[in-house]
């Protein structure tokens, strides 16, 4: 009765969260992961009460200094250069959406067209996190911050069989 009741509420777990067949990643385009697998999230995303208000306005990837950074999609570079001390990288991409990441160092130039995986960036060293890590923000029309992992496929849950030691 408890595992056809969980496995239930799994199912419907995982039909409420995962989008139709055939339906577009909230950005409208297929993304990618802008570092290696697996994500590791050193700071979640923590939007502000208001626009100016303190928040965390992306999330904090950690990854060592080197790692390549990627175009999570297709896009343009909006800007590329030193912001404060450090490098980011902003690309404007499908629907109105612009992603940054900092700090890192450019391997693209403000105009240029991106493609969605395209090596952009090497990570630098940073400040804002105990370790390395790459902040990834996201942001609609002028001052509208989204999650960015909300840009990135669902994974797909897996139900393991349980063994006589697991309750």
């Amino acid at each position: 009765m408890t595992t056809t009741l969980l496995f239930t509420l799994l199912l419907a777990l995982y039909g409420a969260s995962v989008p139709a067949p055939g339906a577009a990643p909230a950005g409208g385009f297929p993304a990618v992961r802008p570092l290696p697998a697996p994500l590791s999230v050193a700071r979640w995303w923590d939007p502000p009460p208001t626009p100016y208000a303190a928040g965390h306005r992306g999330v904090d990837l950690s990854a060592p200094a080197g790692a390549e950074v990627r175009a999570v999609g297709p896009g343009r570079v909006h800007f590329a250069g030193p912001v404060a001390g450090r490098g980011v990288l902003s690309l404007t991409l499908p629907g109105g959406l612009r992603t940054t990441y900092e700090p890192v160092r450019p391997l693209v130039a403000e105009g240029e067209a991106v493609t969605a995986g395209q090596v952009v960036a090497v990570l630098t060293e940073g400040s804002h996190c105990p370790g390395p890590c790459l902040h990834w923000g996201l942001l609609a029309g002028e001052d509208a911050y989204l999650n960015p992992l909300a840009l990135l496929p669902r994974p797909t849950p897996r139900l393991l069989p349980s063994t006589p030691d697991t309750p």
